[in-house]
C-alpha cells in the first residue's frame, strides 16, 4: 500500500538518525546519496519539517554532526560576497531577465557552486548532509548536476536532498512537471 505524503514526512527522522544510516549499512559500496522527493505543493511543509528535525538532532542526538546546505540562501550569500548582487539587480532593471539570468548561469555553474559549497561548509567532518532549495536555484543548477559534482567533495557522509517533484531511482522530474535528461542513480530515502 502506497504510503501518504505525511506518513513518508514523519518517517525520515527515524530513518536518518539510525546507526544503520549513518554508518551506510546495506548500500553495497554505492555512494550515500539519498533523495527525499515530495509534491511542490508542500514545500512550505517539508521547510517546517526540516527546521524541526534538525532542532530535534541538535537537542537529542550530540553524536550527528549535521550540515544543513540551503541552496537558494548560500547562492545569494555567494553573490553578495563577491558584490554581484546589486549588480545583478541593475542588470536585470537596464538589460532585461534574460541577462540577469545569463549573468546568474555564469556565476553559479554546478562545478563552480560546488566548489563555494566545499569552502562554506567542513562536509567531511559531517556525518549527516540535507541539502534543501532545489526548486528556488532551478534552472541554474539542477538536482543531478548539484550530486554529481557533490561525490568528490563529500567523501563518505550521508546526504540527503529534499526535492520538489519525482524521483524515480534514476531520473527526476521537478515540480511534477518537468522532465529532462538528467540520470542521476541515489537512493529514494522513503519510498511510497
Amino acid at each position: 500500500m502506497k504510503k501518504s505524503f505525511e506518513e513518508r514526512l514523519n518517517a525520515i527522522l527515524h530513518e536518518i538518525t539510525e546507526e544503520k544510516f549513518l554508518n551506510k549499512k546495506g548500500l553495497g559500496n554505492e555512494i550515500p546519496f539519498h533523495v527525499f522527493d515530495y509534491p511542490p505543493d508542500f514545500e512550505l511543509k517539508m521547510r517546517e519539517h526540516i527546521d524541526f528535525m534538525i532542532n530535534r538532532i541538535a537537542s537529542h542526538n550530540q553524536n550527528i554532526k549535521l550540515v544543513h546546505i540551503k541552496l537558494f540562501d548560500l547562492m545569494i550569500e555567494h553573490m553578495r560576497e563577491r558584490g554581484n548582487l546589486d549588480k545583478a539587480f541593475e542588470l536585470e532593471s537596464e538589460k532585461g531577465a534574460t541577462a540577469l539570468w545569463k549573468a546568474i548561469s555564469a556565476s553559479v555553474k554546478p562545478e563552480r557552486f560546488v566548489k563555494v559549497i566545499d569552502e562554506k561548509y567542513e562536509l567531511k567532518t559531517a556525518n549527516l548532509i540535507l541539502i534543501s532549495g532545489v526548486g528556488t536555484i532551478w534552472p541554474w543548477v539542477r538536482a543531478h548536476s548539484l550530486l554529481n559534482n557533490l561525490q568528490g567533495i563529500t567523501g563518505d557522509v550521508s546526504v540527503v536532498m529534499f526535492y520538489p517533484g519525482k524521483y524515480n531511482g534514476q531520473s527526476f522530474r521537478l515540480f511534477d512537471r518537468l522532465d529532462g535528461d538528467n540520470y542521476y542513480r541515489a537512493f529514494r530515502l522513503i519510498p511510497e
